[in-house]
């Protein structure tokens, strides 16, 4: 199997609705055509970069590029699990959690999309829940952090819902425009106060080396 080669592929993180792992061959074929289908509105862009300008072959194409690429990057310097979201057999989206140099820094950040017809349910919350508790209850992290782009509302509320605060504000540029990134971040005792989905993790032990972790810790 290539769990046994690349233990990451083992990795599971499950909570009431959902399953999150690095996705397979048909996971990504699923997860492309999630992406083909849309994401957001035409005239919105909720990305710094904008991979889901084109037609639906070209974004489904590059929903599968990227998530290969991160999978191929994963070291004990670097890492980014970009984990597909599944719910009934139904890829929805993608959820990530990364670091760099995290044996020193101990601190994680997150990301996510879900296909525009999955928006509006509650996973955006229970997925981001997920790898929250992966990263402090199960890597010991100390803080997470993410970022949002002015104007969307949704991931916002579900960064507030969870605990985070706000971490300063900066200008990046989308499209040709100047946009501000709003940064949010979340401490292990904030996450603490608002945990409230439960979540199971297993196959984790085997990838800790890979995360710059031990096996022992």
């Amino acid at each position: 199997m290539l769990s046994t080669y690349f233990p990451p592929m083992g990795l599971r993180l499950t909570t009431p609705r959902l399953e999150l792992r690095l996705p397979g061959t048909e996971d990504l074929g699923r997860l492309a055509q999630t992406a083909a289908g849309g994401i957001h509105e035409t005239g919105s862009m909720p990305f710094a970069e904008p991979w889901t300008d084109g037609t639906p072959a070209e974004v489904g194409l590059r929903a599968v590029q990227y998530n290969l690429a991160r999978m191929a990057e994963v070291g004990p310097k670097k890492w980014s699990l970009n984990l597909v979201v599944v719910h009934e057999d139904t890829v929805l989206g993608i959820q990530d959690i990364g670091a760099r140099d995290f044996a020193i820094t101990r601190q994680v950040s997150t990301g996510s999309w879900l296909g525009r017809r999955h928006q509006g349910r509650g996973f955006g919350t229970e997925m981001r829940a997920a790898v929250l508790h992966l990263a402090f209850a199960e890597l010991g992290a100390v803080a997470a952090e993410t970022a949002v782009l002015e104007g969307n509302t949704a991931s916002e509320r579900v960064s507030r819902k969870l605990g985070y605060r706000p971490n300063g504000a900066s200008l990046t540029a989308v499209r040709g425009q100047a946009v501000v990134e709003h940064g949010y971040r979340l401490t292990r005792q904030d996450w603490e106060k608002h945990r409230t989905v439960p979540v199971t993790v297993t196959g984790l032990e085997p990838c800790l080396p890979l995360l710059g972790l031990a096996a022992a810790e």
